[in-house]
């Protein structure tokens, strides 16, 4: 498996290497079509004068004898040395047998004897229009034929050798600079992509620190990282807020869910074990008198309507957990609070209620879940505070929305109890009840869309307020 370092270096060394062979292969070509056009244009001249002028072998020589030297058909040379290559045009004059003939005293070379040998056929060379390359003792020569008006064949050269020279001089140049330019290139990106895959790196770490365990770890922003990049940081530190809020709120549950399962178990076991002490005090015949058996009968059937009471609150707790139903419609809040103080003035005629709900005040809720907010909230004030302790009820229209409260004057909770209010089975101080009036309360609130708080400290009361949409509506 190769990293993504390796192949974007790879990719743009690659594509470098392209366009420096594509740039070298069409500027040698243009070099040579346009030196190579040069030389030919200069033979076709050569040529053409040759053919306006109208010459035969006879009258070349007779001006040579007259001094007018025509040092080009001697090769620039002398007769027995074969000269070095020479820029300028070598001339050959062959019969039609495609042999060299002297022009007066001068005697080909070596040279000229080799260019027509390798010419072939003179007289087809004449003929065609475009110069032809040929080449003479591991030397390339541009060459055309010009037919003079006797028969004779003068062939028309120019070495072309050093213009090759120079080509491959240019070819090797390139390739040294565009191999320089390629290492270069591979150097750049490996660090350019170094520093631009450090966020990536950044993730990784990440990534294995949050698998061994440390959900706080988040990916850190870098200076160098692109836009791209900087986009997928921001969605995976997104990610891994919501993955460690679901994993606290997971184990939050499974702890929750664990305490609750042992209160329940806990509260369960404590009316059945009594109801099976005094079957087995019956059934060994240990309670013969009949007023016995009439108050063991009585302490069963009060177990059993606390364990049928405490099954009641669990069964509506886990039907709020499944997120009922609710049946909505509108509700006059203050006249159920008005009837709740009527209740509870008739069940506890020496407790001072005071009632803060004067006039309609309508909210679109299920009335049976208020009943039971209210219901629940004075039953708490019943069980935990004295007779005598004042209890106020009011109820309010606050910015869009009802608020309730039932406060009393009572003992007060510590802030340790009072954070553990609304858990299940939670009673401050080991005091009676299930403790599971105000889970059931924070449940259906909460079900309407509400919220509920409490306000409370030692010997300072507890005051308790729920508030509710007006337009309240089953929560998602």
């Amino acid at each position: 498996m190769h990293s993504l370092r390796a192949k974007l270096t790879v990719a743009n060394v690659a594509l470098l290497a392209l366009g420096i062979v594509a740039a070298t292969a069409v500027s040698l070509m243009t070099a040579r079509f346009y030196l190579l056009d040069k030389v030919d244009t200069e033979l076709k001249g050569a040529r053409t004068t040759l053919h306006s002028a109208g010459f035969t072998l006879r009258q070349i020589e007779s001006l040579s004898e007259l001094g007018i030297a025509l040092d080009k058909f001697t090769d620039g040379g002398t007769q027995d040395t074969d000269p070095l290559p020479s820029p300028t045009m070598v001339y050959v004059a062959v019969d039609p047998a495609g042999k060299p003939v002297a022009l007066g005293p001068l005697r080909p070379t070596p040279r000229q004897h080799a260019l027509a040998a390798a010419a072939k056929d003179p007289v087809a060379l004449a003929a065609e229009e475009e110069p032809r390359d040929v080449r003479v003792e591991g030397e390339r020569y541009r060459m055309v034929g010009a037919a003079l008006s006797d028969g004779t064949t003068v062939l028309i050269a120019v070495p072309t050798e050093g213009l090759h020279e120079g080509m491959g001089k240019a070819l090797r140049m390139d390739l040294a600079v565009g191999t320089l330019l390629l290492a270069l290139l591979a150097c750049l990106t490996m660090i350019s992509v170094l520093r631009w895959m450090r966020p990536l790196e950044d993730m990784v770490e990440t990534s294995t620190a949050i698998a061994e365990g440390d959900l706080t770890r988040r990916i850190p922003s870098s200076r160098d990282s692109t836009l791209e990049v900087e986009q997928l940081r921001v969605a995976l530190n997104t990610m891994l807020h919501q993955v460690e809020s679901a994993y606290r709120t997971r184990e939050r549950s499974a702890a929750q869910l664990r305490r609750f399962v042992g209160d329940a178990s806990h509260e369960l076991r404590t009316p059945l074990s009594a109801i099976r002490g005094y079957l087995q005090l019956y059934d060994k015949g240990m309670l013969p008198e009949p007023a016995e058996r009439e108050r063991v009968w009585d302490r069963m059937n009060g177990e059993v309507d606390r364990m049928g009471h405490l099954v009641d609150e669990l069964l509506t707790l886990a039907r709020l957990d499944q997120r009922p139903e609710l049946r909505f419609r509108d509700v006059d809040l203050s006249r159920l609070v008005r009837e709740a103080a009527e209740d509870l003035r008739v069940q506890q005629p020496e407790r001072p209620v005071t009632v803060e709900a004067e006039g309609a005040l309508l909210v679109h809720a299920d009335e049976s879940g208020l009943r039971q907010i209210l219901g629940n909230l004075l039953s708490n004030v019943r069980t935990h505070t004295p007779a005598e302790v004042p209890v106020r009820l009011g109820v309010e229209r606050a910015g869009g929305a009802v608020r309730l409260c039932v406060e009393d004057v009572g003992p007060g909770l510590c802030e340790e109890d009072a954070a553990r209010v609304f858990d299940r089975f939670f009673r401050a101080g080991g005091g009676a009840g299930s403790g599971l009036g105000m889970a059931i309360v924070q449940g259906v609130v909460e079900a309407h869309g509400g919220q509920v708080g409490v306000r409370t400290a030692p010997g300072e009361g507890l005051a308790v307020t729920v508030t509710l949409p007006e337009g309240a509506a089953p929560r998602p």
